[in-house]
């Protein structure tokens, strides 16, 4: 029948193929450094979509927070690390739905992870509304922060600040700086912006929602919303205001790593 999709199928990617994909389409083009698959979802012979799966920067850590009462390892999660579509397909229907289904069932037959976990990136305004509609489950929140160059608008991460911790240390006349300090930020026209971070999960067997269904927490949350996003940017030390969706330039690399790193 005209006008129905071309079934999508999955086929694994060398990381070349995968980065240049990601850099030439998706928002962000620091590439996750903790990446051990990369997939890719093809139409006929077009390839319409890449998703990279790995970890964050503390893969343990992150499992063992969300599921504090079993003691889970690394191996038994992988996250998203990037997805994304060729434009098109962004504005065409279930897309990403069918993608994230396809991407369950090639977990469920090539690895013995009890999870997929990923996370909605609010600080640059999404919910994770593809997410929902592929029924994951919701299983919070948690605030993050980044940097602004006011001059290019450059999103600067914390761990791509390491030469900008130095220079604030010399600056503030001390050995060490974790953290870009009010004074130093104002000197350099940085902004400190605050954001929310969704975490989405699903679960790939019985164990796993047997797993999921014992933390009653995450069983009551509501999906987030568009009316749910925070955007703040700090005046002060420790003072902060709301503000607007602060409008970054992705394609400046001043600061942040190369590309083909991890943000």
């Amino acid at each position: 029948m005209a006008g129905l999709m071309e079934p999508i199928k999955i086929k694994s990617l060398n990381k070349q193929e995968a980065v240049d994909f990601v850099q030439r389409y998706h928002y962000s083009q620091i590439m996750p450094r903790l990446s051990k698959h990369y997939l890719g979802f093809y139409e006929d012979t077009i390839l319409c979509g890449v998703v990279t799966l790995g970890w964050g920067t503390q893969p343990l850590q992150t499992i063992q927070k969300i599921f504090y009462n079993h003691k889970l390892k690394s191996e038994d999660y992988l996250e998203i690390g990037k997805m994304c579509f060729l434009p098109e397909k962004n504005n065409t229907k279930n897309f990403g739905s069918m993608v994230l289904s396809l991407l369950v069932k090639w977990m469920r037959t090539n690895t013995d992870c009890l999870f997929l976990y990923t996370l909605a990136d609010g600080i640059m305004g999404k919910c994770g509304y593809v997410y929902q509609a592929s029924n994951f489950q919701y299983i919070g929140k948690f605030k993050t922060s980044v940097y602004m160059d006011n001059a290019t608008g450059e999103k600067i991460h914390p761990r791509s600040a390491k030469q900008l911790c130095i220079e604030n240390a010399m600056y503030e006349n001390k050995e060490k700086i974790f953290w870009l300090t009010d004074n130093f930020c104002k000197y350099k026209g940085i902004d400190k912006i605050n954001g929310l971070m969704f975490r989405y999960i699903i679960p790939l067997n019985k164990k796993s929602k047997k797993i999921l269904k014992s933390y009653s927490k995450y069983n009551r949350l509501p999906y987030p919303k568009d009316i749910d996003l925070v955007f703040e940017k700090r005046i002060s030390n420790g003072k902060f205001i709301k503000i607007e969706q602060p409008n970054f330039n992705m394609k400046i690399f001043n600061h942040n790593f190369q590309k083909g790193s991890k943000e």
